[in-house]
């Protein structure tokens, strides 16, 4: 596995840790494999929780830009291991725990609506700039944020690209519980712990239950992907990205 993303099972509770810190965690394609391997692989490996964290300075900053458009380029529009990381995510049967220290641009805010339990701290902040760079929504988040936050948070937050904070993500529904950022990890693992010692038959039921088969949110992430491969061909995205790669130079 990448050393960029470090799995550690602690029991049954399985951490899966990107570990890209002076790139803020932006997500290579290497990067994405990774993680849905750990994900893929944790029901055969007595994992009965899975815990999603990032660095101390930074939870994830979304993709890296340069290895995105170089997998764009090739064809792969969304990238074929964005889109398996997603569908891991999608039809993951063991329940997801995140923690969340800095900022969560792009994928590092829309992953969390996946997850079961999110932890943050309170200076974080969450970001969608898909718009604003000529693209769409990814990762179901089209239709996970309506049902989630309401259609006007929704909006505000996946096409107006206005981000929140921590305690606005939590009335907002995305996160469970704020604390101070040198607690996040303690408090994630913590209500991983306890989740992992819940009888497991009942809690793959239940969970079963409230969310229903994956097929609606693998269609909608399918949907979202041929809306994007066609946006990034746009006058729009190419735009946009050419002044972000001139601002990044």
């Amino acid at each position: 596995m990448s050393d960029l993303v470090l799995v550690t099972d602690e029991g049954t509770v399985r951490i899966v840790r990107m570990n890209r810190p002076e790139k803020k965690n932006a997500l290579t394609m290497a990067m994405y494999d990774a993680m849905a391997d750990a994900i893929e692989t944790a029901g055969n490996s007595g994992v009965r929780c899975l815990l999603i964290a990032g660095q101390p300075a930074a939870f994830c900053a979304g993709n890296d830009i340069g290895d995105f458009l170089a997998a764009a380029g090739a064809g792969g529009a969304l990238g074929q291991p964005i889109l398996r990381f997603l569908y891991a995510l999608a039809r993951c049967e063991i329940p997801l725990v995140a923690a969340v220290c800095g900022n969560a641009i792009g994928v590092g805010t829309t992953m969390l609506m996946h997850c079961d339990h999110v932890v943050a701290a309170n200076d974080a902040r969450f970001a969608t700039p898909f718009v604003s760079l000529g693209l769409v929504p990814e990762a179901a988040s089209s239709l996970i944020a309506p049902r989630l936050m309401g259609p006007a948070r929704a909006f505000s937050l996946l096409v107006m690209g206005h981000p929140l904070t921590a305690h606005e993500a939590k009335a907002a529904g995305i996160l469970n519980t704020v604390v101070a950022p040198d607690a996040v990890e303690a408090e994630a693992m913590k209500a991983a712990a306890e989740i992992a010692a819940l009888p497991p038959q009942a809690v793959a039921a239940s969970r079963r239950l409230m969310r229903g088969a994956p097929d609606e949110i693998v269609a909608r992430i399918d949907a979202e992907a041929v809306e994007f491969k066609a946006r990034l061909q746009s006058a729009e995205a190419q735009a946009a990205f050419m002044a972000f790669m001139t601002r990044k130079r």
